[in-house]
């Protein structure tokens, strides 16, 4: 029994929880720690539903024993699926078993509570506590700066309670203040910590991003190095987003002149910076510089240079990346697989994908997702909705960025029903609640379907605020369907949120122009011009020998533009037209 519990262990573990299904299913014997392994696999891979049924499986079998190890796990899984009546009803077992003077069970009866919003429940369970640890504090200081209770009050709490000397509990109140927009009582938190760890550092780092000083934010990455802490995914996450922003105020040449220094993670880090920012040449020089002087690229690197080639349709780059991955043998990686098939998906080599989608030897909604949204993208609706339909009979589940592919694909296919079937199941079958970009996704399913009443009223009904995209993609249908007044309203709104938006005001000129409303139209060009309003001029880019070319409509600044225009004409006279003359169009202005 040891042995099989270990291994099962050791799948939960590695991230393999449908192959460690497979074997609890097959189990013969299955004691407190098999259920208790499994039931937290599934709350850690944030699946409450399934773990909350195998936990009631649990119940009803003979001669197990429910400790306190099982309640504190089951009660994670009420909270991360707001389950309060679940979690009522473990309290009152808890209670009657006497597991409720666990410390553990005490804990995690306060973490529920405050995360389903009950706050005088948890505060309550909090003060009956004989022993408070660690995570008593953190999770009552959590719960309580969640529900807007005085900073200052739960502070000194902590403080007359002892508390203030640990980390756990120092971490929490930083976090607190920094998201309560206090960064000076951070620094003097920060400033006090003995030892600080990875949470302490990435607190201090995001603040000083928040803060706009992403010197300073560079130069904390830098300490918390050498001090020996090992950075995180959100560390990088806050460091990256400051040197992004350095990157573009041309810090970065600072970052040059010590690369001969850097370590794989600082290397990894500059190239991820230059592609997050769009600086395709400089993340491709450092990836040269990289192999010539520094270590080998790692997953991170090349997956950030996959990222930028595809987003910008670099194709012969990214077949490089491609090369050296192979040659380094991270092909595999599912970080550097998903993004070799968005790349080749975004670069329109769409059967280069699915050869590296169909070559795979492992299973991951990553690489499901993007292979799903590059169907989607390029109007394949049908295999993109066939191959969402495969994934649950290989043991995965989608995540919310492979609804936003599915979804899109029903768009394109103009496919109303059926989105709205992906959509609902979305939230009733995988307890996924539908972000802003999903009611973008349906909004634009309606639209294109000229369903453009249905449209409004969602965007009307969404609980969020509505923001300037969805109301774009209602006026753009608006100018297709000729529906003025919902274009009129519509265009209101964008207004209201971005009074300057050149866009919006062409886009309703054109809707009245369409219906021969010439005076509303001499209005809008007024308007714009009064209020200096000047549409930006579109930049398109080709890469030719290596090189990125861009240019505007009618640009004539590139060396070679002589050349460039007799070979157009040249063009045009074999066409039998001309490609250099303006097209005649209804818009007002293009």
């Amino acid at each position: 029994m040891l042995d099989l519990n270990s291994e099962l262990k050791q799948l939960v573990k590695c991230c393999q929880l449908h192959k460690a299904r497979q074997m609890f299913d097959k189990m013969p014997h299955r004691d407190e720690v098999s259920w208790t392994t499994i039931i937290a696999g599934y709350v850690n891979s944030s699946d409450p539903f399934e773990a909350l049924i195998l936990f009631l499986n649990l119940w009803i079998q003979p001669g197990l024993q429910k400790d306190q190890f099982m309640i504190s796990v089951a009660l994670k899984a009420c909270a991360l699926g707001m389950n309060i009546y679940f979690g009522k009803s473990l309290h009152g077992f808890s209670v009657k078993s006497s597991l409720v003077d666990s410390v553990f069970v005490s804990s995690s009866l306060v973490d529920m509570y405050m995360k389903v919003g009950k706050v005088e429940h948890g505060c309550k369970v909090f003060e009956e506590m004989e022993t408070r640890n660690v995570v008593s504090w953190t999770s009552i200081i959590a719960g309580l700066v969640h529900g807007g209770y005085s900073m200052k009050a739960i502070h000194t709490q902590t403080i007359k309670q002892g508390f203030d000397e640990s980390l756990f509990v120092i971490n929490t109140l930083a976090s607190m203040y920094n998201k309560c927009g206090k960064p000076s009582y951070v620094m003097r938190l920060f400033q006090k910590m003995r030892m600080p760890d990875v949470v302490s550092w990435t607190t201090l780092i995001t603040t000083y991003v928040q803060m706009g000083e992403e010197e300073n934010a560079v130069d904390a990455f830098r300490r918390m190095r050498k001090s020996g802490v090992s950075a995180n995914q959100y560390t990088f996450a806050a460091v990256i987003s400051a040197c992004a922003n350095l990157v573009v105020k041309e810090w970065g040449q600072q970052i040059h002149g010590h690369v001969l220094h850097l370590d794989i993670i600082s290397w990894s880090t500059i190239i991820a910076v230059y592609s997050q920012a769009g600086y395709a040449k400089e993340a491709f020089d450092y990836l040269s510089w990289m192999r010539r002087e520094g270590p080998k690229p790692n997953e991170f690197a090349l997956a950030s240079l996959l990222s930028v080639s595809g987003s910008m349709a670099l194709l012969e780059p990214g077949k490089q990346v491609h090369a050296h991955v192979l040659c380094i043998g991270l092909d595999h990686e599912a970080m550097v697989h998903s993004a070799l098939i968005s790349m080749y998906s975004k670069c329109g080599s769409l059967k280069e994908a699915s050869k590296i989608f169909d070559g795979t030897k492992t299973n991951d909604i990553i690489s499901w997702t993007a292979m799903i949204n590059g169907y989607a993208e390029h109007g394949c609706s049908q295999k993109a909705i066939h191959l969402f339909e495969k994934i649950p009979s290989i043991g995965l589940k989608p995540d919310y960025v492979t609804f936003i592919g599915v979804l899109t694909a029903c768009s394109h296919a103009g496919l109303v029903d059926q989105g709205f079937h992906y959509f609902m199941s979305m939230i009733d079958e995988y307890r996924i609640s539908p972000s802003k970009e999903h009611y973008g996704c349906m909004i634009d399913v309606l639209c294109r379907a000229g369903r453009l009443s249905e449209a409004e009223l969602m965007i009307r009904s969404m609980p969020f605020c509505s923001d300037d995209v969805v109301w774009s993609t209602l006026l753009r249908a608006c100018r297709v369907h000729g529906d003025v007044d919902r274009g009129r309203r519509a265009a209101e709104k964008i207004l209201s949120l971005d009074p300057n938006s050149a866009g919006t005001h062409i886009t309703l000129a054109n809707i009245y122009a369409a219906k021969g409303r010439w005076e509303e139209v001499a209005y809008i060009r007024k308007l714009m011009k009064s209020k200096g309003v000047i549409k930006e001029p579109g930049w398109s880019w080709i890469n030719v020998n290596d090189h990125l070319h861009s240019f505007v409509s009618a640009d004539q600044s590139h060396l070679q533009s002589e050349d460039i225009i007799a070979i157009l004409k040249l063009l045009s006279s074999r066409r039998g037209d001309s490609l250099l003359e303006t097209c005649s169009s209804e818009d007002v202005e293009d």
